[in-house]
């Protein structure tokens, strides 16, 4: 039982990653400069504007795809 678990969750951390495309990892290395940017910056107007630009990012990338993976997702921006 506990062998068919671990097999279900590794099935599924797989098919996670396989709707993964190459834009969206781009996108996300973009956004993680931008929010490690706005962690450094002791300006917060600066750091709001930086954060607002990542989750902008982010979440273009998360709909490149027309929202098919991503239209149940919620919007959990801070900058919003």
């Amino acid at each position: 039982m506990r062998g068919a678990i671990v097999l279900m969750a590794a099935c599924a951390a797989l098919s996670l990653t396989a709707c993964e495309s190459k834009q969206d990892k781009a996108a996300e290395k973009q956004a993680d400069a931008l929010e490690n940017q706005a962690a450094a910056t002791s300006n917060e107007t600066q750091e709001t504007q930086l954060n607002a630009k990542a989750d902008a990012i982010e979440q273009n990338a998360g709909n490149a795809d027309g929202g098919a993976t991503t239209n149940n997702t919620p919007d959990t921006s801070p900058s919003k």
